[in-house]
């Protein structure tokens, strides 16, 4: 009787648990057990972590890139103030520059002007002894010979031109005439050909190869009638 008690009390345990896993019956029908709660609670933790992680992960990346970003702000910052210093410096050497430049002009300006006006009073200086010379030949006492007078103080005022690299314009007759250095002033019948010089009336004169009076001539108009 003790064995079979023990049977007995030992099926009950099993159907007594069974009925506890099932949970109760309902119409003869097992009903599920509830849903633990703890489990629920488990995964809303575990997918809010997953999300701050994955937050402060972007957080963190957009830091960087800030970083980076500011980085390079401040070197791009840097070379434009180096740039403008540097801009600045060669505004200030162009106006030193400049300020030398217009300095040196004046100075060249000025050292012409006194150049120009020292050849002069060397020319004066010495057309006056000319002048005198030609006065004295007119102080002769009237009917006297002045030719050797007069003749001597052209030579001497050609010693003055020729030493500021003055010619005279002389052409021949028969040269060609040179409208540069020549003024026609008349046309004639010549048995010189056509369009070359007749005879020369007044002399012209050149300096260091610019004219400075072009020679006055008359031209043949060849053998007919003159125009």
């Amino acid at each position: 009787m003790s064995d079979d008690a023990d049977i007995d009390a030992d099926v009950d345990a099993e159907h007594a648990a069974e009925n506890v896993e099932s949970g109760p019956a309902v119409n003869g029908e097992s009903v599920p057990p509830e849903t633990d709660g703890a489990t629920e609670a488990t995964g809303d933790a575990t997918a809010g972590e997953t999300e701050a992680s994955t937050e402060t992960g972007l957080a963190g990346e957009v830091a960087e890139v800030d970083d980076e970003l500011a980085e390079e702000v401040a070197e791009l910052e840097a070379r434009v103030a180096e740039l403008e210093d540097a801009l600045d410096d060669a505004r200030s050497k162009l106006t030193r520059k400049q300020a030398d430049f217009q300095n040196y002009k004046k100075r060249m300006k000025k050292k012409q002007e006194q150049v120009t006006a020292r050849a002069t009073e060397d020319l004066v200086e010495r057309l006056v002894p000319v002048r005198d010379n030609l006065v004295r030949a007119l102080d002769q006492e009237e009917g006297a010979d002045i030719r050797p007078g007069v003749e001597s103080t052209l030579a001497e005022l050609d010693r003055v031109l020729d030493a500021e690299n003055v010619t005279a314009i002389e052409p021949q007759p028969g040269d060609e005439v040179d409208p540069h250095r020549h003024e026609v002033m008349l046309r004639v019948d010549s048995e010189q050909p056509e369009g070359t010089v007749v005879d020369l009336y007044q002399p012209g004169y050149e300096m260091a190869e610019k004219v400075i009076r072009p020679a006055q001539v008359t031209v043949s108009a060849g053998e007919g009638d003159a125009e």
